[in-house]
């Protein structure tokens, strides 16, 4: 399929426009990034993503693909190059619902953990978020989730390896530590060292200072 006018509406950070940048450097498709302001949405943003009016919208050809699971499974199936689901049927099934897993069970958990002001509520959220890494930690069972190769729950966990380490030091936590789970922690290391990886994250500092005024915010507010 042609590479021709790709762009790709995203926000800078985002670990869910992170996960399509992954696969379209993979691909190695050349597209055109254009940022977007949520608190200020674009005519394009709501043009192309009317129903939730987020991020990330990949638009091929002036088609518009939303939500980052679909978008990457798209790139992986309209280019050609490194596979990034698997050609077994059952385990591109099992890879779907990793991916899924991720975003229902660790994302809201994680989230809550740095960012819930009640103390109970905090430690409800850290034991929920620890108990979804513990299932992860049982399913890798090689280098990466997608075996020899990172794949598609490779992708789709980079706000594991990335933004979770940043938003526990940021609170002061100990959502994901080597000692209680020394799989991921490796896993985390070997896919953070992976080029495509390193090539398509976002600049630590700006990232790391946004949160941090984020958590400062809330934890103000609430006194």
């Amino acid at each position: 399929m042609a590479q021709e006018n790709v762009k790709l509406l995203g926000v800078l950070g985002s670990p869910f426009v992170c996960r399509v940048q992954i696969a379209l450097k993979l691909k190695g498709v050349e597209y055109e990034f254009v940022a977007q302001d949520l608190q200020n949405k674009s005519e394009e943003l709501l043009k192309y993503n009317p129903i939730h009016k987020k991020v990330p919208v990949l638009v091929h050809n002036e088609k518009p693909i939303n939500e980052s699971l679909v978008i990457v499974e798209y790139i992986d199936e309209a280019w050609k190059g490194k596979s990034i689901l698997p050609t077994d049927p059952y385990q591109r099934a099992l890879a779907r619902f990793w991916a899924k897993f991720i975003d229902d069970k660790v994302f809201g958990a994680a989230w809550k953990s740095i960012f819930t002001i009640d103390e109970n509520e905090r430690e409800k959220n850290v034991k929920e978020a620890q108990k979804a890494f513990q299932f992860l930690e049982d399913e890798l069972k090689g280098k990466f989730f997608g075996g020899e190769k990172f794949g598609f729950v490779d992708i789709a966990a980079v706000y594991i390896t990335f933004w979770i380490p940043m938003l526990q030091e940021i609170a002061g936590l100990e959502l994901l530590t080597n000692e209680k789970f020394p799989k991921l922690c490796k896993w985390n290391q070997e896919f953070l060292s992976e080029p495509t990886i390193k090539e398509s994250l976002p600049p630590r500092d700006p990232i790391f200072a946004f949160f941090k005024g984020l958590y400062e915010k809330i934890r103000a507010s609430a006194k």
